[in-house]
């Protein structure tokens, strides 16, 4: 069975600007070594802040190279919203939404975090990759 990995806004942001920390995870999903994962609204997270540095068609760029790319990407359902809305009660004051989203995936799907920010890597709510910036 493939190890699955769901990617938060960050660690897309660092692949396109070359770090190497984060490479290999983009690489492994297009060898189909490991399956990838990114949500909705951390994609929508991506999307705003590479639009506020480089412009809106700067980033429908590459929000088209990762819908063409192997990371699937996953629409908000009534149980990730609950156990995200449980996680936002718990941590409201250190995790965002979209953070709280992405742990309750990685929860239920049993998948591992890929993220720069610490305080998702903190909470211990499911196994994570902290990717130091």
């Amino acid at each position: 069975m493939k190890k699955k990995y769901v990617l938060d806004a960050g660690i897309l942001a660092l692949y396109f600007a070359g770090n190497k920390s984060v490479k290999k995870y983009i690489d492994n999903a297009y060898d189909g070594q490991i399956d990838a994962y990114m949500l909705e609204i951390n994609l929508a997270e991506f999307l705003y802040n590479y639009a506020r540095v480089f412009g809106w068609n700067a980033a429908l760029v590459k929000h088209s190279l990762i819908r063409n790319s192997p990371i699937k990407i996953i629409g908000l359902n009534e149980e990730l919203t609950i156990e995200a809305a449980r996680l936002k009660i718990k941590y409201y004051n250190i995790l965002s939404l979209a953070d709280c989203y992405l742990i309750a995936f990685a929860k239920k799907y049993n998948a591992k975090i890929v993220t720069t920010d610490q305080a998702v890597k903190r909470t211990g709510e499911a196994p994570t990759v902290f990717i130091k910036i």
